[in-house]
């Protein structure tokens, strides 16, 4: 099964292609952290999936970032 990455609006749109979810999960990730808008991943079979969704489809939530300690 192929993945592609696709950030960005209209008129710039990119997108890369991996053979794997985790690679384009991964990079997805990576993307959506550096504030590229519009990150996307879609499968062969065309279903769309944000890098959020999908890590919950494969992994669960996320844990919660644990709390600040007093000092």
């Amino acid at each position: 099964m192929s993945f592609t990455v696709s950030a960005g609006t209209a008129p710039r749109v990119y997108s890369w292609q991996h053979g794997s979810m985790l690679s384009a999960l991964e990079q997805s990730l990576s993307l959506a952290s550096t504030g590229l808008s519009e990150v996307r991943i879609t499968d062969s079979e065309g279903r769309r999936y944000s890098p959020a969704t999908l890590y919950q489809a494969l992994f669960g939530p996320r844990p919660a970032a644990p709390a600040a300690r007093a000092a």
